[in-house]
């Protein structure tokens, strides 16, 4: 193609913080970019899309090399899974005109040098920022979490926390379908109403209007709690522990009560796991990339069959990525967080 230098807008993670993020954390920048691609290299160049809010991008805000994946680097653009065109490329495997899905730039435009990390976009009957939600990351760490960690079994109760969030609905969907009773929380009565109106779960709460959680649960689980999905931690977490059955589990999935507290307290009542033969397991996603032909076909067919829904919350322009990726942590978005940085 003619090589053309366009204006690229990119968000740049201005350094390292301890708390919860905030919109003065990141600043837009105006470079320029040819649309080409080094001979040889392999790599390709791509319009970016869709861009993806997620809690452990907080998680690279810290100075900390020894967690599962490594720090943003202040002074360049913020990093995250997208959607995206290839408009260049020296990859024979990835052509121009192909959409595209994997670890991209908070820019209009990016050159992809770990190709590795991307998948070309093939279902065109399903919305294509669902690439970064219900088929992408979420939805595999949604799967793997309950099919997986928690080994559901028909009839058991469960309880999901960050309901309404990009993970915990698909859970919970995931947990009714298997004929399990799901109960989940989130944080306003408009989250709550989604739960149990439109996501389809058997009951909800708003955790905020609930002056004692345990109790809240004791209301919902007059027979305990079989599986605890957490997406919060906390509170939350010790409550659940309190309310589970024998041989309950619990699937540690993120902690985003935690993300703003720079001392965290302790979980108090641990001699549960011990008392009621509790297994409580961590997990990432990455540890399940080789169920991800078995997810997409499961949740696929049950989307298209109309046995699942999926719900965004969708801001326009990559000048609402710094404020919609804080908002996270204040419970602003409701559904799977998103950005729309371009048309195709």
């Amino acid at each position: 193609m003619e090589e053309v230098a366009v204006e690229n807008k990119k968000v740049i993670f201005k350094g390292y913080i301890d708390r919860a993020p905030r919109e003065t954390d990141m600043e837009m920048r105006t470079g320029t970019l040819e649309l080409k691609t080094p001979k040889g290299s392999g790599a390709f160049l791509v319009k970016n899309l869709y861009l993806s809010c997620d809690p452990y991008m907080r998680g690279r805000m810290r100075d900390y090399h020894g967690s599962y994946i490594p720090p943003f680097v202040p002074g360049q653009p913020i990093q995250g899974f997208g959607v995206s065109k290839v408009v260049a490329s020296d990859n024979p495997d990835f052509k121009p005109g192909d959409l595209v899905s994997g670890i991209t730039g908070w820019e209009e435009y990016s050159l992809i040098q770990k190709p590795e990390q991307f998948r070309t976009v093939q279902h065109d009957d399903i919305p294509l920022s669902f690439n970064l939600g219900l088929l992408g990351m979420p939805g595999l760490t949604a799967y793997a979490g309950f099919y997986e960690v928690c080994c559901p079994k028909e009839g058991d109760n469960v309880f999901v926390s960050a309901a309404s969030g990009a993970v915990g609905q698909l859970v919970g969907q995931l947990a009714k379908l298997h004929g399990c009773y799901v109960v989940g929380c989130a944080g306003t009565s408009q989250k709550v109403d989604l739960l149990k109106n439109k996501l389809g779960f058997h009951e909800a709460f708003n955790y905020k209007e609930e002056p004692n959680i345990d109790a809240a649960l004791k209301r919902y689980f007059p027979e305990g709690i079989d599986i605890y999905f957490d997406n919060v931690g906390g509170d939350m977490l010790d409550a659940a522990l309190r309310n589970m059955r024998i041989s309950g589990r619990i699937a540690v999935c993120g902690m985003v009560s935690l993300h703003s507290l720079s001392d965290p307290c302790g979980i108090r009542n641990l001699f549960n796991l011990v008392s009621k033969r509790i297994r409580m397991q961590g997990f990432l996603q990455s540890d399940y990339l080789h169920l991800y032909p078995k997810f997409l076909k499961h949740v696929i067919n049950n989307y298209r069959q109309g046995k699942i829904v999926y719900i965004e919350d969708m801001n326009e322009g990559l000048e609402s990525a710094p404020a919609a990726l804080a908002g996270l942590f204040s419970g602003k978005n409701v559904g799977k967080q998103v950005i729309r940085v371009a048309y195709e």
